[in-house]
């Protein structure tokens, strides 16, 4: 059976709180700023979406309340990853039975698995939850890199659809796409390299700016997949400052205090994620002003 394809700008939604608790209106909100904005599929619980201080009950919720609000609309891919292997099943069974389309795994951070270890971390989770799965490498935060002889290892596995790739490294996507081949879904995890990718194989964006930005993310990559090259170049020129706005700090710090200059969420995080410094915050303003995002 072929494996499902995931492609297009798929946003990394951010979870809003409001008094130190998840802020449930203002997420159904931002769900369907994100279906008017052409978004091809929603991301819950990613690290845009500040999952480490989520404890499980709001994990699950905000899960639960992303697809509701989607409502069939568009595919909703769960974040589910964990540096515990139980833990990660645990989450990505829950993905499937309220109905997600699919789930994010983040590689195992701060235990620093072999290259055996990511394999065998990776299928037991493929075995054990009949659901597609997205791997996401980001050696930046995990402290570990998988390596493209490796995932090609996990390629074939039914469960196995996509790839994540947040390394930055153009030279290693592109050998994870001439081992792995149709085999999955190539996405980018940096919004500045979305077009490189995709003008080697990839299929879209796991985005941090269509947070804000939802329908240029959206119209440059289906731009790019209809053939319109020129079109998708333009939009990506036009979106790179804004994209390198977002990284000023950790995410998703920018794009949550962008959000709130829109006037979309309240300014609020918990820690160890902190409000911006005063000079870099004049800075996003003036990116966002630049793209006509606030007066």
């Amino acid at each position: 059976m072929a494996k499902r394809v995931f492609q297009g700008s798929i946003v990394a939604i951010v979870t809003p709180f409001r008094d130190g608790k998840v802020d449930e209106a203002t997420l159904k909100e931002l769900v369907e700023f994100q279906i008017k904005g052409g978004t091809d599929a929603i991301l819950p619980c990613g690290t845009t979406g500040e999952s480490p201080t989520l404890d499980h009950d709001e994990h699950r919720r905000v899960v639960d309340i992303v697809i509701a609000a989607v409502n069939k609309r568009v595919p909703v891919v769960a974040g589910t990853g964990s540096n515990s292997t139980a833990e990660a099943i645990s989450l990505t069974k829950h993905a499937k039975q309220s109905g997600a389309d699919a789930a994010l795994v983040v590689l195992p951070y701060y235990n620093k698995p072999t290259q055996k270890g990511l394999i065998e971390h990776c299928r037991a989770i493929a075995d054990a939850v009949d659901l597609p799965l997205i791997l996401y490498n980001i050696p930046g935060r995990t402290g570990v890199n998988m390596l493209p002889e490796t995932l090609a290892q996990l390629a074939d596995h039914p469960n196995i659809v996509g790839m994540k790739e947040a390394t930055g490294n153009l030279e290693q996507m592109t050998q994870d796409i001439v081992l792995c081949g149709d085999k999955l879904s190539f996405l980018s995890g940096d919004d500045t390299l979305t077009l490189p990718l995709m003008a080697v194989g990839g299929r879209g964006i796991i985005s941090v700016v269509a947070n804000i930005v939802p329908k240029d993310v959206a119209d440059m990559t289906h731009a790019f997949l209809n053939g319109d090259w020129k079109r998708a170049r333009e939009l990506h020129l036009k979106l790179f400052p804004l994209c390198q706005a977002m990284f000023i700090e950790t995410n998703p710090i920018p794009v949550k205090t962008a959000l709130a200059m829109m006037g979309k969420i309240k300014e609020e995080f918990r820690l160890p994620l902190c409000p911006m410094t005063e000079a870099n915050r004049k800075k996003l303003e003036a990116a966002l002003r630049s793209y006509g995002l606030v007066s």
